[in-house]
């Protein structure tokens, strides 16, 4: 090569790394500014609850349909029916989420198994970015798509108590973000990324809050705190009492019962916490109390798709016996740090009878 052939390479490399820079800045520059216009819409939503039985109703809500429309993209949609944009891409994965086909009829994900829970009141599922409140008494679950925290900011399992409350929050940055922020302390307004409320944790950092960018929730985004749609925190900030109890799970594997029906519901593994999910799969159907009705292929496929939607894998309706489905909640439930299949404990979640396993998942 010359020397005359040397500065031409490097002249070219730069346009192509100032070009690749310019093209993130332009999709980090609409969504936000697409964000900013969604934020801005009227969104008037309402408490809509499902009811729930954790020994034979565990799928909820109804999936519906949507004809795309000029301009839409997924985080339209996905904000306009109350789910996370990461419901919309796992289904999705090989439509462009910012120009999905005008005309196109899109299916919507608007049902799910629901998660394990002992305290039945406040369970956030790491994997499927999912708030779940529990109203025992009356036998009904509402349920919110959430941000969680990013690669390095992870959010973290285990039991929590809500001992803190307030509306209009300042931010008190940390102080290993103080520098990238330029300040301290952020007063409330917009551009606060806690949005109009908080609900902070007993001795800890995190929380459940709004945002100011709607765009995050469905994404690995936060410092490790939960994000909702603005809309969202809005109804969920008046029901939780002080000192409510809030259960972090990871399970990204969930089988419940609906009208005498098997579903289970996979997710990715976000956070690469297992090693095999296949395997961890197999386990999970093995403990589960009503194995022998699952049809296995159904179950494999649905395990390798991982799309967060309920998949029916009854093996035959006409083969279940109604009593199988008539059990009885075992005494005692799983440890809160270990996925339900690796507990020594039993636990009844959707129909689940879960025996115990020494295998570590970590």
């Amino acid at each position: 090569m010359s020397k005359y052939n040397q500065p031409k390479n490097s002249c070219k490399s730069l346009m192509l790394h100032a070009s690749s820079l310019f093209i993130i800045y332009l999709l980090i520059t609409y969504s936000y500014a697409h964000s900013q216009g969604l934020d801005n819409r009227k969104y008037i939503r309402e408490i809509n609850p499902h009811a729930y039985n954790l020994l034979s109703l565990t799928v909820i809500g109804n999936p519906t349909s949507y004809i795309v429309k000029d301009e839409d993209t997924f985080l339209d949609i996905a904000r306009e029916h109350e789910l996370g944009i990461n419901e919309m891409t796992l289904l999705y994965p090989g439509t462009d989420p910012w120009m999905p086909p005008p005309g196109e009829s899109l299916s919507i994900p608007a049902f799910w198994v629901l998660p394990p829970t002992k305290l039945e009141q406040l369970v956030i599922n790491i994997p499927e970015m999912r708030l779940y409140i529990f109203k025992k008494k009356t036998g009904e679950v509402q349920t919110y798509p959430v941000g969680i925290g990013s690669e390095g900011w992870k959010t973290p399992k285990g039991n929590f108590a809500i001992t803190e409350k307030r509306s209009n929050p300042k931010w008190y940055v940390p102080e290993s973000l103080r520098e990238e922020y330029g300040i301290a302390i952020m007063p409330p307004g917009p551009g606060n990324p806690l949005g109009k409320y908080i609900m902070r944790f007993a001795d800890s950092s995190y929380g459940i809050h709004g945002t100011h960018m709607p765009w995050g929730v469905g994404r690995l985004i936060s410092h490790g705190c939960i994000r909702c749609y603005p809309e969202h925190i809005s109804l969920i900030y008046p029901q939780v009492a002080l000192n409510s109890k809030v259960e972090i799970v990871y399970e990204p594997v969930k089988l419940g019962i609906k009208k005498e029906r098997i579903y289970v519901e996979v997710h990715p593994d976000v956070y690469a916490k297992i090693p095999d999910l296949i395997h961890y799969a197999s386990i999970k159907l093995k403990n589960f109390r009503l194995s022998d009705r699952v049809d296995l292929e159904k179950y494999r496929r649905a395990v390798q798709s991982q799309d967060g939607v309920p998949t029916d894998v009854t093996l035959s309706l006409k083969k279940i016996r109604k009593d199988v489905f008539e059990i009885k909640r075992p005494g005692s439930i799983q440890k809160d740090d270990l996925p339900a299949e690796y507990s020594n404990e039993n636990t009844a979640t959707g129909g689940l009878l879960v025996q115990g396993s020494s295998m570590p998942i970590e």
